[in-house]
């Protein structure tokens, strides 16, 4: 089973420059997006729901802002809109489709590094979203949870980090929140049990020479419940063509989505 996931920047600008073509050749079961930035109203469905896939959106309240989807191979047995939070959900940054015993999701977890208004928001997630995660490590359900976590956990994770240490997505604070995530062994970041390298990143600043010198961050994910770990075979982030500021990151896991 292939999941790709990718924040797009604005779904409409990605297809422009190409996504759709390269995604139609990756033989995906699942495509999670990010930061779609329209209303499902306003896209075009034959472009934006390709063909092969069940596509579902959950669009913010506000226009040309946030946004998350998933397309799906084998039609899902449920989708959920939202995660429950009125502020969350009016930002459209969750959306999980079902499969079996599988629950796969496509998060857009705020950003802080607009401001302290914004910084706050982002805190009151995670707080919230901790125990919901925890919640959820212990029902019987496994999880995929693909996307824009807006953090870079270690040091490994991001160039500069000496210089990033009281920014937003490097704080103490944030990757405090992450060794917490991941201390109880319930939940594991797929890439790193691949790919253990540096200089691997997912996103880049558009200013200056970021992109060209692979001055970049990773802070997107596939956070996997405890029991997927030793579905992970293989792991890539894609970086010929620059669909976004960021990059899809594909991971294939020896699972049969149409068995699940």
């Amino acid at each position: 089973m292939r999941v790709i996931s990718l924040n797009v920047n604005g779904i409409r600008a990605a297809e422009r420059k190409g996504f759709f073509n390269w995604m139609h050749l990756q033989n995906a079961d699942i495509i999670c997006l990010q930061e779609t930035k329209a209303q499902i109203s306003q896209l075009n469905r034959d472009l934006f729901c390709p063909k092969d896939y069940s596509c579902f959106y959950h669009d913010a309240d506000k226009k040309g802002y946030s946004g998350v989807a998933i397309y799906a191979r084998r039609k899902p047995d449920k989708v959920i809109n939202g995660i429950g939070w009125s502020d969350i959900d009016a930002e459209g940054r969750f959306i999980e489709a079902q499969f079996g015993n599988l629950s796969v999701i496509s998060l857009y977890l705020p950003s802080g590094s607009s401001g302290e208004e914004r910084q706050a928001f982002k805190f009151s997630f995670m707080s919230r979203f901790m125990p919901y995660l925890q919640d959820c490590a212990l029902t019987k359900r496994h999880y995929i949870i693909c996307g824009d976590w807006n953090i870079a956990h270690k040091e490994i994770d991001l160039k500069n980090w000496r210089g990033n240490k009281k920014n937003s997505g490097f704080l103490p604070e944030e990757r405090s929140w992450l060794d917490t995530l991941f201390s109880n062994d319930r939940w594991v970041d797929a890439f790193r049990l691949i790919n253990q390298e540096s200089d691997q990143y997912t996103w880049w600043s558009n200013r200056g020479q970021a992109w060209a010198k692979n001055v970049g961050w990773r802070i997107d994910y596939q956070i996997i419940s405890a029991e997927l770990r030793d579905k992970v075979i293989a792991t890539s982030i894609y970086k010929d063509e620059r669909f976004s500021d960021h990059a899809p990151f594909t991971v294939d896991y020896a699972l049969d989505i149409n068995t699940l």
